[in-house]
């Protein structure tokens, strides 16, 4: 049943974005010839959209305590924001402005979901047309000098197929989508540099994976980001690498040395003076934002000029400058920033952990970790950072959690575009990290040595036990709020009981498939007596099993148990 546009198809919205353009992000990089053919515009739009989903997931957090609902208005708000803060490279910064002017119209009209026509009135439909309009219009104003068969046509053409569709929510937004495919398959012929390299605009196919995620939002039809070769009748362009004596993709004849970004606080009143300064001394110029909070975006040569109007606008922060025209362009400005690096070790393995007692186990194990906080969600950026830190020229990466796998190949992404070599190894929960990083060794060749820990994890089997936070339905049965839950592979498998009843029955489950070998890792707050019992029970009841029990202190799972 097709829904309204409410706070919580926002939330969906955002997390359906993320998943798509997590899995077109790859293949969007590969196409990226304009404005510069840098081969990120994938890896920035996800950026981007992560941080709009983190902010919205943290507005619904807000208000779970009280057990409320945010309405529409916040979460529009919450996404706006969030992909301001965290806009990402010329595309990410248009797709923020696009999300902020949706975000104006649908935080100022009514939330029909509450109101007595119910669902899909013809008032939310309104809304979304006018979203869709001010959108494209306020994309097109912060681009200094817009250029058609770009994301900005995309967006226009989404815009006016909106306005002409009739029907509810759903129809509108199906006709945006639809709008938008169109016009992505045009932008070849409109923009001469894609029509030579034989694809289709790389943001312009970012955005329409992030429409397709409304719509399927909206009405719950899956809808396949389409692959940009068959749009533009051509085979998509092969990635182009930096190194072994490949011309740097970054380095444009004649075009400007330096990319600068950064947040502004300033009074709307500067922007204008900013822009025209900014236009002066490059190209690529977007400025998105309003009410006191800009993101900045520019190509350049002269990168502290860019900075230094920032300063005589207002104050410039989390600034990011990258040289074009170095391959080692990353490295070389954590050097200058932080003093000569050490030499890099030949391999390392980062991995993902919840919990005090899993960071140290893992550290112990010779990895280098990158903890989750429990308030504070995870993003590709921390994760990153970890493999930089690790200083390796070969790393195997585990994400030890289903839902960090886009994260972590974002990441990943952007650690082979600094040089180094990354494998990410599809772990979804600790026990199968555990696993890997077992038979671990750095001695072999690196394709030995990740096909060995992926067998490893692949041949562990997970669960783990939870407490569920409200009534729902599962695969199970219908759970109530305080339940012990116990998920096998990633659903619910069983209901109800103490830890010790329902790890018991996960245990005799998973075991009667066979096993040699059980591992336990404990939570926060567990009873004293958990892992006694449970070791007792294999003991007793599964011969030739043996037991091996650590101290997680994971705080939201009470148990997780590996099978291998």
């Amino acid at each position: 049943m097709p829904q309204s546009l409410d706070a919580s198809a926002v939330r969906t919205w955002c997390r359906l974005a993320l998943r798509e353009l997590g899995r077109a992000r790859e293949e969007i990089d590969a196409i990226n010839v304009y404005p510069v053919a840098d081969a990120d515009t994938g890896t920035n739009l996800y950026l981007t959209v992560e941080s709009a989903a983190q902010s919205v997931d943290a507005v619904f957090d807000g208000h779970a305590a009280s057990g409320a609902r945010p309405d529409r208005a916040e979460a529009v708000r919450a996404m706006a924001h969030g992909a301001l803060i965290g806009a990402r490279g010329n595309s990410g910064t248009i797709l923020a402005q696009l999300l902020r002017g949706m975000g104006e119209v649908l935080a100022a009209k009514p939330d029909e979901t509450t109101a007595a026509e119910g669902p899909g009135h013809e008032a939310d439909a309104a809304a979304l047309r006018d979203a869709l309009r001010r959108a494209a219009a306020s994309a097109y104003q912060a681009v200094a000098h817009p250029v058609e068969g770009t994301m900005l046509s995309v967006a226009v053409a989404a815009a006016e197929a909106a306005a002409f569709a009739a029907g509810t929510t759903d129809a509108i937004a199906r006709a945006a989508y639809d709008g938008a495919r169109r016009a992505l398959a045009a932008t070849p012929g409109q923009l001469d540099v894609l029509g030579r390299a034989g694809v289709v605009d790389a943001g312009g196919l970012g955005l329409v994976a992030v429409l397709g995620a409304l719509a399927d939002a909206i009405d719950g039809e899956g809808r396949a980001v389409p692959r940009p070769e068959a749009l533009a009748g051509a085979a998509a362009v092969p990635r182009m690498c930096v190194g072994d004596g490949a011309p740097d993709p970054h380095a444009v004849p004649g075009g400007p040395a330096y990319e600068v970004i950064y947040l502004l606080e300033a009074p709307d009143p500067a922007i204008p003076v900013l822009r025209d300064r900014l236009d002066a001394l490059g190209d690529s110029l977007v400025v998105v934002g309003g009410d006191g909070l800009w993101n900045v975006h520019v190509h350049v040569d002269d990168a502290g000029a860019a900075v230094e109007a920032g300063v005589e606008a207002g104050r410039p922060y989390r600034i990011r400058i990258t040289h074009f025209g170095d391959a080692a362009r990353d490295a070389a400005s954590r050097s200058r920033r932080h003093g000569r690096r050490p030499e890099p070790v030949r391999r390392a393995v980062v991995s993902v952990v919840r919990g005090e007692g899993l960071a140290d186990l893992c550290t112990q194990a010779g990895a280098t970790v990158v903890r989750v906080c429990p308030d504070a969600p995870i993003a590709s950026g921390d994760i990153a950072e970890a493999v930089r830190r690790a200083n390796a020229l070969e790393v195997v990466l585990l994400p030890n959690d289903a839902e960090l796998r886009d994260a972590a190949a974002a990441a990943a992404e952007q650690a082979r575009a600094e040089g180094v070599r990354v494998a990410v190894i599809p772990t979804r929960s600790p026990v199968q990290g555990i696993a890997a990083l077992a038979v671990h060794e750095p001695t072999r060749r690196f394709d030995e040595d990740v096909v060995a820990m992926t067998s490893a994890a692949g041949a562990t089997r997970y669960a783990e036990l939870a407490v569920a936070e409200r009534e729902s339905w599962t695969m199970a049965g219908v759970c109530q709020a305080g339940d012990v839950l116990g998920l096998i592979d990633g659903d619910v498998a069983v209901i109800g009981g103490t830890i010790v009843e329902a790890g018991t029955v996960v245990l005799d489950r998973m075991l009667a498939a066979g096993g040699e070998m059980v591992t336990l890792v404990l939570g926060e707050g567990v009873p004293d007596d958990l892992a006694e019992r449970l070791q007792a029970h294999v003991r007793d009841s599964h011969l030739a099993v043996d037991t091996v029990v650590y101290g997680g202190g994971q705080a939201a799972c009470p148990l997780i148990i590996g099978v291998e």
